[in-house]
């Protein structure tokens, strides 16, 4: 390798590393307050705290608690396991530090946008661009506070960079596609294991790797380092995700409670009519707005049994089928919350920051603020960017551009957005604001790779080389 092709990626990660790094902790940290689900990682970890942490500040340090049973999946409990023992080795009496969390964090993003910058072979000029535009995405005040946060978002967002980087790389030759091959089973292993949803980067995932082809490579060449990858993450995620409760099955009739309860009888339409085509009794629609723990919940009634089977999926799924103008109504409202994108929930200033409860910090406001301007024209708003940036896919991946490494990267987190939104949209029905980052998340990084598609490659970059001149070369070879 060249100095110059290492020295550019390396400068895009200090430069991002420093930045994220002063964006954490100056003027004071920052991170996302628990929202409540985070003990389902802490009490791994025996950080389970005796109360509910706050949704109004970050709790920044969590103290030993008893230890309890969890079967919880995701890989934020890898990365919470190595900021404890560094925290630890720092002299930390905490279990759980953010701050070492945090940090930790800033280092797998900034290693991820060294190596995308590596693999997008661009000039020093075009390569600040680049770092510039992910570090908008990843550094916005929407998600950035994740990193240092007990939540599984932070995962999935660290995930989604790594495993873009790792298969920019692949397309190259020579050591580097080898250190891609890394980084991609490493992006992929966290990111597809951040949490249920995540799982449906699986079958993305595998069609990207199927399309990884370096300059030149045929055969086994092409396929052998690709089929690895695939082989070692798809046993990697099926131990994992057998382990433990990979489908959230304890939550399935929560969930679907929620859907009914929240999104589909919202006591904004025809209440009356949605509870008799569901199958429920009339008299439940003073449940309207509850949720599975509230005191009033319907199943605190003793006609609750009746209809527990009407709390499913099947019966989700039949009403949706009957009601497709409802659909649109909830997908619509999923869209306005998908561009919201800020969770009015969840604080991001420590107890003792001097902040009002529930303050929000917006540093790096600028996608999520434009987001946030036309988030209430909902589907308007999100299927012309999707169309957008599915073009800027497209166009990037056909052959004749020289940007179809860019092209796969971009449909993939943009095909993977627009599932998640169905999800979220269609299957969890509260907190659809949190639910949806995974949905906006990978719309805006796919809307950057978009972008950056149109900068072109190096000129003389030396691992670019055409079939026809592999041809020439075994031909004189023979």
């Amino acid at each position: 390798m060249r100095y110059r092709e290492i020295g550019v990626p390396f400068g895009a990660f200090s430069a991002a590393l420093g930045v994220l790094i002063v964006r954490f902790l100056i003027p004071r940290p920052i991170g996302m307050a628990d929202n409540g689900d985070g003990w389902r990682i802490l009490c791994q970890l025996g950080a389970r705290e005796l109360d509910r942490p706050p949704e109004y500040f970050v709790r920044f340090s969590y103290g030993p608690a008893p230890a309890c049973n969890s079967e919880y999946i995701s890989s934020q409990s890898w990365i919470d396991k190595i900021a404890s023992g560094l925290g630890q080795l720092l002299g930390s009496s905490a279990i759980l530090d953010l701050l070492v969390l945090g940090v930790l964090g800033c280092l797998l993003v900034a290693g991820g946008i060294a190596a995308i910058v590596a693999g997008l072979r661009l000039s020093a000029r075009n390569s600040v661009i680049a770092t510039v535009a992910l570090l908008l995405v990843v550094a916005d005040s929407a998600f950035f506070g994740y990193f240092a946060s007990v939540l599984s978002e932070g995962a999935a967002f660290a995930g989604m960079i790594l495993l873009a980087g790792g298969l920019l790389l692949m397309h190259r030759t020579g050591p580097w596609r080898y250190t891609g091959a890394a980084v991609t089973v490493l992006g992929a292993m966290i990111g597809i294991n951040a949490k249920s949803q995540t799982l449906l980067l699986i079958p993305l995932f595998a069609l990207a790797l199927l399309f990884v082809r370096p300059p030149g490579s045929r055969g086994l060449a092409r396929w052998a380092l690709p089929l690895a990858v695939l082989a070692i993450v798809g046993t990697g995620t099926a131990l994992v995700q057998g382990a433990g409760d990979s489908a959230n099955a304890e939550y399935r009739e929560a969930n679907m409670y929620h859907v009914v309860f929240n999104g589909i009888v919202d006591g904004k339409h025809d209440t009356t009519g949605d509870l008799a085509a569901l199958g429920l009794p009339p008299e439940f629609a003073e449940y309207v707005g509850t949720g599975w723990w509230s005191d009033n919940a319907a199943w605190h009634s003793p006609e609750y049994p009746k209809y527990r089977d009407k709390i499913s999926r099947r019966n989700v799924a039949q009403y949706y089928l009957e009601h497709p103008d409802r659909v649109v109504q909830m997908l619509h409202r999923s869209a306005q919350e998908t561009l919201t994108a800020r969770v009015p929930n969840l604080g991001s200033f420590g107890e003792h920051a001097g902040q009002p409860p529930l303050a929000k910090e917006y540093r790096i406001p600028v996608l999520s603020g434009i987001t946030g301007w036309i988030a209430p024209l909902g589907l308007s708003a999100l299927l012309p960017i999707w169309l957008l940036v599915g073009w800027a896919g497209l166009r990037a991946f056909r052959n004749r551009t020289g940007r179809r490494d860019v092209g796969i990267v971009v449909l993939m987190f943009l095909l993977f957005a627009m599932g998640q939104f169905l999800v979220s949209g269609l299957a969890e029905g509260i907190e659809n604001i949190k639910h949806q980052q995974l949905t906006i998340f990978p719309t805006l990084l796919a809307a950057a790779f978009a972008a950056l598609s149109f900068l072109p490659q190096r000129n003389n970059e030396s691992d670019v080389e055409t079939e026809s001149e592999t041809r020439e070369k075994a031909i004189s070879v023979s």
